[in-house]
């Protein structure tokens, strides 16, 4: 049992490194070599836990992609009318987002090397794809509600993703940027702003 949480606590101590890696030199200009030496391993070390840096790329996002998920159901079954659920999906992806900032740092990365839809483990452009349909979804429970304003369409929620995003990037490129405080502007101007009001 002792060995095998040795090895369990030396695969995340690998795991933790190459994030650290990853978010500092970008994923493309890491070695295998780079991660052991952060480490302290031998590379053959990092080898008996994961066979490419991409393995290491996928296992550093599992956790992420199964919390990705979770928000993106609860958007579908929560509580709240839809505009609610679409509020609570844009705090919970900026909550989630902004507590691993070396996670998000690696994912603009990606983003910005283009690696979507190719061999990477991260396919970016479905990340975006699966948050435009909940959100599209939500607008269409919306307006059979009755709680959406007129004129609302599927283009509305690229937008409130566009949103996220573009908080996102900025506080990745100026850390400064107190993003957890924009969810709420956020919300303001890019869900509350389609709401219905009283008269309308």
């Amino acid at each position: 049992m002792a060995r095998k949480v040795d090895s369990e606590a030396r695969r995340d101590m690998i795991l933790r490194a190459a994030v650290r890696v990853f978010a500092r030199q970008g994923f493309a200009a890491t070695r295998v070599d780079d991660v052991a030496k952060e480490a302290g391993v031998a590379k053959g070390s990092v080898y008996l836990y994961f066979d490419s840096r991409d393995a290491l790329l996928s296992a550093a996002f599992e956790a992420y992609g199964a919390a990705s998920r979770a928000v993106i159901q609860l958007a579908r079954t929560g509580t709240g009318d839809a505009l609610e659920r679409i509020a609570s999906l844009v705090r919970s992806v900026v909550g989630m987002v902004s507590a691993e900032p070396e996670l998000a740092r690696i994912l603009v990365d990606l983003w910005a090397a283009g690696r979507q839809g190719d061999a990477s483990a991260v396919d970016i452009a479905a990340v975006y794809r699966d948050h435009r349909a909940v959100i599209a979804e939500l607008l269409a429970e919306a307006e059979a509600q009755g709680v959406l304003r007129a004129g609302v369409g599927e283009g509305h929620a690229a937008v409130v993703v566009g949103a996220i995003e573009g908080c996102l990037v900025q506080w990745i490129v100026d850390p400064a940027l107190p993003i957890t405080e924009l969810a709420t502007p956020i919300v303001e101007m890019c869900v509350e702003g389609l709401r219905r009001r009283e008269g309308a």
